[in-house]
């Protein structure tokens, strides 16, 4: 049953990033939807420093499950929601050196891949260094995604079907007001039905104004670098290290480059490590035939993550009205759309969108009761 109870229920999504903005385009044909984000701009700390694919084999289950769901949209997005395509070709290749023979196995057996020699590896990206491979494992159906438009699409989609978004509305306090909320902010005091804690990494610190207790969130700072390529890159794959040491991806005819790291952190604007930087010239430099001349830009971002890897969305049994939308990890962008449909079917009290169950997503893998 839903927990809503008027007819045009009022609900107050806090985080503006792909997985606030993309709920509250699914919420805003039938709820009263109040987008609030503490930056100037929406997706600044995690959705706009994301190097997003669209992978069906990354993941854990539940994951992968969500990505297969969210294809549809991507590939057949609703009339005049978009002018671009969302999803382009790419590719991946995960790369396997002598250590790794095992990770060649596991990663075929999550299918849409096969497996290629260190030959062929090196003709589709010719920086690869094939003597130092034992093999690898190509996913050709995996996308690029225009991160970027497609949270501009959502955001539009939200204004044209009523819901508001207010930035520089960091929330300074939740409070009960009889069977709803009261949210204050700089912007203003809205009273709510019901609250989504979609704030990414400050999850943990939106539940403790709610008097909610915490998930063991765990932001995750991620350092990326953008450099020349020898020649033009457009038409290489993404190429990932089996272990995920180290990933690289043509970015607009240079190449992004990451260690892959993850330091936990505090919630925070992240600003690259050096050292995670030096790191990532020397997993780079010995992997492949790339020398590192020069750095063109340098950043960081957050991923958030619960203890077992796997995205929250759900009611607090504990504190009613209060929704959980967090733990997305590096799987936010490729998940966004399913776990929207999901989150709006779920706060809503409707059905769970069939396609969502064809593909074998499963409301209880997902709620934060599973943590308690």
């Amino acid at each position: 049953m839903s927990e809503m109870r008027n007819a045009r229920p009022r609900v107050a999504i806090i985080g503006a990033g792909m997985a606030g903005a993309s709920l509250a385009y699914e919420l805003a044909d039938a709820a009263e939807v109040l987008l609030l984000e503490r930056e100037s701009h929406p997706g600044y700390h995690t959705t706009g420093r994301s190097a997003a694919m669209f992978t069906e084999t990354y993941g854990p289950a539940p994951v992968r499950a969500l990505t297969r769901a969210s294809r549809d949209f991507y590939e057949n997005p609703p009339e005049n929601f978009i002018s671009v395509p969302i999803l382009t070709p790419r590719g991946v290749i995960l790369v396997a050196d002598a250590s790794q023979e095992a990770l060649i196995a596991e990663t075929l057996a999550a299918g849409a891949t096969h497996r290629l020699t260190p030959a062929e590896a090196e003709a589709q990206a010719p920086i690869l260094r094939g003597d130092r491979l034992i093999g690898a494992v190509a996913e050709p159906g995996a996308r690029a995604i225009d991160v970027d438009a497609l949270l501009q699409a959502y955001l539009r989609g939200v204004k044209a079907r009523g819901g508001r978004l207010l930035c520089e509305a960091e929330v300074t306090a939740l409070d009960r007001d009889g069977a709803g909320w009261r949210v204050t902010t700089p912007a203003g005091v809205f009273p709510v039905d019901t609250i989504v804690n979609a704030s990414g990494a400050w999850g943990d610190k939106i539940a403790e104004l709610a008097g909610v207790s915490k998930l063991g969130l765990v932001p995750k700072r991620r350092t990326a670098i953008l450099i020349d390529a020898p020649s033009d890159p457009q038409a290489w794959p993404m190429l990932i290290d089996m272990a995920e040491a180290w990933y690289i991806k043509p970015d607009a005819g240079l190449l992004l480059a990451s260690p892959a790291d993850a330091t936990p952190v505090e919630p925070q604007d992240a600003q690259p490590d050096e050292m995670d930087i030096a790191i990532c010239v020397d997993r780079i430099e010995t992997a492949t035939k790339l020398q590192v001349k020069h750095i063109r830009h340098k950043w960081a971002g957050l991923r958030s993550f619960v203890g077992d890897g796997v995205p929250v969305a759900g009611f607090d049994k504990t504190v009613p009205g209060f929704f959980w939308l967090i733990g997305q990890g590096g799987y936010g962008i490729q998940t966004a759309s399913a776990l929207a449909r999901l989150s709006a079917a779920l706060i809503l009290g409707a059905p769970i969108p069939a396609d969502l169950k064809a593909e074998g997503v499963i409301p209880a893998e997902l709620a934060p009761t599973r943590l308690r």
